[in-house]
């Protein structure tokens, strides 16, 4: 078994070095199985490219790819049908997820074989968070709250930052998923793997609040409520399909 970490990446030169340079490092000395680590740059216009550049070439086991189109989604899509290996997914170039859990992630697929998909999850009554910004808490548990009662999803959480699949699964998932390029992406294959019965482990996490993140919180809502109304309707649309089908 071998394993490919995306990290989708839009002007992160600030966090890019340093979060490769550790995760390297612990890949080297925690995980025995082959891996690689994928920078998906998607857009960046300040010198990202330059440095994903000189990591791929510093490290053999790092790969950086550029898209011209921004946005998460995009970047893991791009991300998991360009991949080879067994198991694909992403994770924050910031590491606020501990980098211990890509250790227990590897563990969960080579021991469970009906494991399909590891979600990780900031809201588990087991998850240890820190410094995590109470405006940030009230939107990230309200979005959850808002998804458990509109598409009565399973998962405690939807946005963690670290998920990951077997590919095979991953590679058919993103294929039925919207064109979403954003963020939202990443909630809309959730809700597919539930809604398609794949078996998917809520993993408890330790995880800990960037103070610098880039992320736009208004801006942000407005898109998830925009796209929670989408997604609503194309499920509906997609079940009356499949009974007129039978």
């Amino acid at each position: 078994m071998d394993i490919n970490i995306l990290f989708p990446v839009l002007n992160e030169h600030l966090r890019l070095e340093k979060g490769i340079d550790k995760c390297v490092a612990y890949m080297r000395k925690n995980v025995h199985i082959p891996y690689k680590l994928t920078i998906v740059d998607n857009g960046s216009d300040d010198d990202t490219p330059e440095i994903g550049r000189r990591l791929a070439d510093k490290y053999d086991e790092v790969e950086y790819v550029r898209i011209e189109e921004r946005g998460v989604g995009i970047a893991f899509k791009t991300g998991v049908l360009r991949c080879e290996a067994d198991i694909v997914g992403y994770m924050d170039i910031d590491l606020s997820t501990d980098l211990e859990y890509l250790s227990k992630t590897i563990e969960i697929f080579e021991k469970k074989k009906n494991v399909q998909y590891v979600n990780g999850s900031r809201f588990s009554k087991d998850s240890k968070t820190h410094g995590r910004k109470w405006y940030r808490k009230i939107t990230s548990a309200g979005l959850v709250f808002i998804l458990k009662a509109m598409f009565g999803m399973k998962a405690t959480d939807a946005l963690c930052g670290f998920t990951f699949l077997r590919t095979s699964v991953a590679q058919k998932l993103v294929k039925q998923c919207s064109d979403d390029k954003g963020w939202f992406y990443t909630v809309e294959l959730l809700l597919r793997a539930e809604r398609g019965g794949i078996n998917i482990v809520d993993m408890p996490i330790e995880w800990v609040e960037d103070y610098d993140t880039t992320v736009n919180v208004p801006k942000t809502i407005k898109n998830y409520i925009i796209r929670i109304y989408k997604l609503k309707k194309m499920f509906r649309k997609e079940r009356r399909y499949a009974t007129l089908s039978k």
